[in-house]
C-alpha cells in the first residue's frame, strides 16, 4: 500500500508539472504553424552549407516545435526550397532549442543550470554538424521518399532543358487561378487542393484551424505524457533500489541505459525534463543528459515520422550519427566529473 501510495504521489506530480508546459508549447507551436509564412523565412536563410546548418539549428528557438511537430515542418521547408543544411539542422534542434523547452528545463532543474545549458549546446552542436554533413551530398532527392522528392523545386537550369509546354503534355489538368494547366497528379496534389478550396485569409477563418490544430496535438501529445509519467512512475517503484543505484551510477551504463530510454519512452520534449527529474537522484548528469539530448532527436515516434519523409537508410544515417555523437558528449561529461 505504502508503494501506491507513492506511486500516485510521484505520477501526480509530474503530471501537475509538466501539463502547463505541454499545453503552452501546443498553442505557440499551432499560432506559428497557421499564421507564419514560411516561403518568406525560406528565402532568408543563407547559401553557405555551414551557416545553413547553424542558422537552421537556431530557427527552431524562433518555431519552438516538439518532436511531433518538427518532422512536419521539416518537409514543408524541404518543398519550398530549402537546402539539407537548414532543414535537418531544423529537423533535430528544434525539439530543444525553442524557448519552451528551455523554460521547462530550467524550471525541472533550478538548482543544476549545467544541465540547461549543455542540453542547449550538445543539442546545437549535434544538429549543426549532422546538418552540415548532409551538405555534402549534392543532390537530397535519392534519400527522400518518392512522393517528397516529387514535389521539392527543380533548378532553373533544370527546368529550361526539361519544360515542355502543359497542353502538349497527356494526362488530366486543371487550370489554376492564373489560368495556367496543372497536371491532376500526386506531386501536384497541393497546388489541386488549393484550388478547390482556397486557404482562408481572415483571423477568424484562421482560428477554427488553430482550435482543430491545438486539440489533435494535445490529445497526441496528452496521452503520451500519461504514458511516460506512468512508465517512469512503474520503474521508479517496481525496481529495487539497489539495481537502479548500480546502473544508473555508473559513468558508462548509465549513459547508454537512458539513451535507450529515451529512445524508447518517447515523451514529448517540452515535457521529457519532468520525466529525466525522477532519475535525477540516481544518474548521472551525463544521463541525465543522453536522455534529453538523444530522445528529442530520435525515438520511436519521431522515427515513424522520419520514415514518412526520408528512405529508410538515411534515417539509419540521422541515427547512427545522433547516437553517436550523443555518446561522446555525454561520456565526456561523465568522465570529467569522476
Amino acid at each position: 500500500m505504502s508503494q501506491l501510495g507513492s506511486g500516485l504521489t510521484l505520477f501526480l506530480s509530474l503530471m501537475v508539472e509538466a501539463m502547463p508546459f505541454l499545453i503552452f508549447g501546443v498553442l505557440v507551436s499551432g499560432v506559428l504553424l497557421i499564421f507564419i509564412d514560411e516561403k518568406r523565412l525560406v528565402a532568408m536563410f543563407p547559401k553557405n552549407p555551414l551557416l545553413g546548418a547553424l542558422s537552421g539549428s537556431l530557427f527552431g528557438f524562433l518555431f519552438p516545435v516538439c518532436e511531433c511537430g518538427n518532422v512536419p515542418v521539416a518537409r514543408r521547408l524541404l518543398i519550398q526550397g530549402a537546402s539539407a543544411p537548414v532543414a535537418i539542422g531544423f529537423l533535430l534542434a528544434a525539439p530543444t532549442i525553442n524557448p519552451v523547452v528551455i523554460w521547462a528545463t530550467w524550471t525541472a532543474f533550478p538548482d543544476q543550470p549545467e544541465i540547461v545549458i549543455l542540453r542547449v549546446v550538445f543539442s546545437f552542436a549535434i544538429a549543426t554538424i549532422i546538418g552540415w554533413v548532409f551538405s555534402w551530398q549534392s543532390d537530397l532527392k535519392p534519400f527522400l521518399q518518392p512522393n517528397i522528392a516529387a514535389l521539392m523545386p527543380v533548378s532553373s537550369s533544370s527546368a529550361e532543358s526539361t519544360e515542355v509546354p502543359g497542353l502538349l503534355k497527356s494526362g488530366t489538368y486543371l487550370l489554376n487561378q492564373t489560368g495556367k494547366p496543372i497536371p491532376l497528379e500526386a506531386a501536384n496534389l497541393d497546388a489541386v487542393m488549393a484550388i478547390a478550396s482556397p486557404q482562408p485569409k481572415s483571423l477568424w477563418d484562421k482560428l477554427p484551424l488553430l482550435l482543430d490544430n491545438t486539440i489533435q496535438e494535445l490529445r497526441e501529445m496528452g496521452g503520451v505524457l500519461v504514458l511516460g509519467s506512468l512508465f517512469a512512475t512503474i520503474i521508479q517503484v517496481s525496481v529495487p533500489r539497489n539495481i537502479i543505484l548500480a546502473i544508473g551510477q555508473g559513468p558508462v551504463t548509465s549513459v547508454f541505459a537512458m539513451v535507450i530510454l529515451g529512445g524508447i519512452i518517447s515523451i514529448c520534449s517540452t515535457v521529457d525534463a519532468f520525466f529525466a527529474l525522477s532519475f535525477a537522484s540516481t544518474f548521472t548528469s551525463g544521463a541525465l543528459l543522453a536522455f534529453l539530448v538523444f530522445g528529442p532527436m530520435f525515438d520511436l515516434k519521431s522515427m515513424g515520422l522520419l520514415l514518412m519523409v526520408f528512405k529508410p537508410r538515411a534515417v539509419f544515417y540521422i541515427f547512427a550519427m545522433i547516437f553517436q555523437l550523443t555518446l561522446v558528449f555525454t561520456l565526456i561529461i561523465n568522465l570529467w566529473i569522476s
